[in-house]
This record gives C-alpha cells, structure tokens and sequence, in this order.
C-alpha cells in the first residue's frame, strides 16, 4: 500500500505538478473518473466538497480505493471550516485544500498530519498561510487575482513560497509553460481536464488521454526549465 503520511503527499502532489478536481455526485462516476485519473499517472485527486451529501460520496469513493487501487490518494476540496475538514479526514482524506484560508482548519490539520492548502490572493495571506504550517499554498482564484504575473511578485521576495494555483489554468503547453514558468510547483484543474463533453459521453478512456498528456507535458516543462537554470 501506498504511504499517504503528509511529507509523502506533499511530495506526490508536487511531482504529479497537475491535480485533478472533480466532483460528480454519481458514486459510481466518481469511481470511474478518478481510476481514470490514476491510470493517466494522476494518483493525487482534488474531490470537491460541492453537493448535497458529498461527504457520503466522498466516504464511499475512498473506501472503493482503499481496496481497489491503494496508490490513489484522495484529497477534498472547497473546505471553508474546520468541522467540514474533520468530516472528510475522517473519510479518509489525505489533504485538504479551501477557496479561502481559515485558521481553524490548520489546526485540524496539523493535528491530524495532514496537508492543508488555504486559498490566498495576496502575500500578506501566503505569509499568513506559512506560519499556520501550510508547505503548499493554493492561490485562488488563479486568473482574478494576477495570474502567473502575480506568482513571480511573490516569488521575488519570498522564494522558498510553493503555489498551486487553481482557476484559469489551462491544460495547453502555453499556459501550463507561464504558470510553470511563474515558479508554481503544481496546478489544480478542473473542466479544463476532466471536461464536460468528456463526462457527458462517459468517455473515461478520453479522461484517461487527457490526463495522461497533461501529466507528462507537466514533467517535461518541469525537465525544461530545471535544465535552463
């Protein structure tokens, strides 16, 4: 079995470099969707915390991996406060990430071992975000609030800060090769991955391509830019 401790995680989210989000609230597509994930190389998911029940998709989702495919690793996303975060660790997530940071789910994580990515939109917040613990921060919303030109001013002053951004990636070689470029370590991505027209024709092969590509366009600019500097 896969070791999920939060300094393993933390490294398998920075080597994938792409996470997917998705929520569906059909167990069953979820199941699908996310084997389709790690097939294409992408073990680390983001499953928002979206719907009505999702806790209990969410629940029976990770019990399905637990036995079927071990090296998934299930994270949760849109977690705004700390009883939502002690809901899906105790379903089994192994990291944690929200559109905005509360200090309060910090605490829940640390406690617990767990990764914890807050939502920031500006240094005073990434800043924030470190001293409470947080090793990879999300910006969010990725385009809103500067983009790639937003990382490399906060990278200036502040280069050990590592960003996942989320909102306005796109899985292109152009814009996945900016935000790289920018510093992130990794990126969240949602329809722009997993699209809609994929999911509607239930073509778990075609999210499986799509992945794929993503995930080793992801590894080559990562090799790319390690080599020009």
């Amino acid at each position: 079995m896969a070791a999920k401790d939060r300094l393993s995680v933390l490294l398998a989210m920075m080597e994938q470099g792409v996470i997917p989000v998705f929520y569906d609230p059909d167990v069953d597509v979820c199941k699908n969707v996310i084997q389709a994930c790690a097939n294409g190389g992408a073990k680390c998911i983001e499953f928002t915390n979206r719907g009505d029940f999702a806790s209990h998709v969410f629940y029976e989702v990770t019990r399905h991996f637990a036995k079927a495919d071990p090296s998934v690793i299930m994270g949760v996303g849109s977690v705004v406060d700390a009883p939502t975060a002690g809901i899906f660790i105790a379903n089994g997530a192994k990291f944690v990430v929200g559109p905005l940071l509360n200090p309060d789910v910090a605490k829940v994580c640390n406690r617990r071992g767990i990764p914890y990515s807050p939502g920031c939109g500006s240094a005073s917040e990434i800043g924030y975000a470190q001293e409470l613990g947080c090793e990879i921060v999300k910006v969010f919303p990725g385009s809103s609030v500067g983009g790639p030109d937003f990382v490399k001013s906060v990278m200036a002053p502040m280069p050990w800060t590592r960003i996942m951004p989320t909102g306005g990636v796109e899985a292109s070689e152009s814009s996945l090769r900016t935000w790289f470029g920018a510093g992130i370590v990794a990126c969240g991505i949602g329809s722009n991955l997993i699209t809609k027209k994929l999911l509607d024709a239930r073509d778990y092969k075609g999210i499986e391509e799509n992945v794929r590509t993503t995930v080793q366009l992801v590894k080559t600019i990562k090799a790319d830019l390690a080599a020009k500097r």
